[in-house]
């Protein structure tokens, strides 16, 4: 979203912009522009300081309140250095100063883009390196190790893949082609057998009882699933 009540300025902003590729909507006013933010639905906020009704420190000011964390780009005509730091401790993300050349702001706004998805992919990272826990069972992806209450357990390759997509996956029930594409790859198709012999392992191996198993759960005419954590709470009640 651009709000700016600069009509030239805003024009020539939003085509640019949109010759790169984005969406743009134009606001020419902070109160039209604030309840739009405040929908949280945009991938960035290119955000004008003076502006009709609400100003751009109020509406950078606002949103954090309310914890929306839209990253904001604020333009403005002022120069002082007070007024870069206080959107800057308001929680803007960037700003740049008019007169700005085009090519300048869209070399900041692909640097806000490029600074959201490194955050993604650490984001990404964390969860995915995050101990899985489950009644007892406890997956720990970084260290590749799993163990059952308080004893480790020695798995395979692809019984351990075969586990933690399982367990990321709580209630989804995967059918023994869908399997063997996520684990083995698309050229095993045809080798289902191959995934029945691989849960028996993994359940000899992780289950307290295998012929009534806690975790891993055969859904007829279908494959399996992964117990979610409500079943098993109530399994031990």
């Amino acid at each position: 979203m651009l709000v700016e009540d600069d009509p030239d300025i805003a024009d020539l902003l939003a085509l640019h912009l949109r010759d790169e590729g984005h969406e743009v909507d134009v606001v020419d006013d902070g109160d039209d522009g604030l309840a739009r933010a405040l929908e949280c639905r945009y991938d960035l906020i290119v955000l004008d300081i003076m502006l009709p009704g609400t100003d751009g420190f109020d509406i950078c000011r606002r949103l954090r309140q309310e914890k929306c964390h839209i990253p904001i780009l604020m333009v403005t005509a002022k120069t002082e250095e007070v007024d870069k730091v206080l959107g800057l401790e308001l929680g803007a993300d960037d700003y740049i100063t008019k007169p700005f050349s085009i090519r300048e702001v869209l070399a900041r706004v692909k640097a806000i883009f490029r600074r959201v998805e490194v955050d993604q992919e650490a984001q990404r990272a964390d969860e995915e390196d995050a101990s899985i826990e489950y009644d007892g069972l406890v997956i720990e992806p970084a260290k590749r190790k799993v163990t059952a209450d308080g004893e480790s357990v020695d798995l395979t390759s692809k019984e351990y893949d075969l586990l933690l997509l399982f367990a990321r996956n709580p209630g989804r029930a995967y059918s023994r082609q869908e399997l063997l594409d996520e684990v083995w790859g698309y050229q095993y198709s045809g080798y289902s057998h191959t995934v029945n012999t691989h849960i028996n392992r993994l359940r000899n191996k992780i289950e307290p009882d295998p012929s009534s198993p806690r975790y891993v759960k055969t859904v007829w005419g279908v494959g399996y699933r992964f117990a979610e954590l409500e079943e098993l709470a109530a399994r031990d009640t």
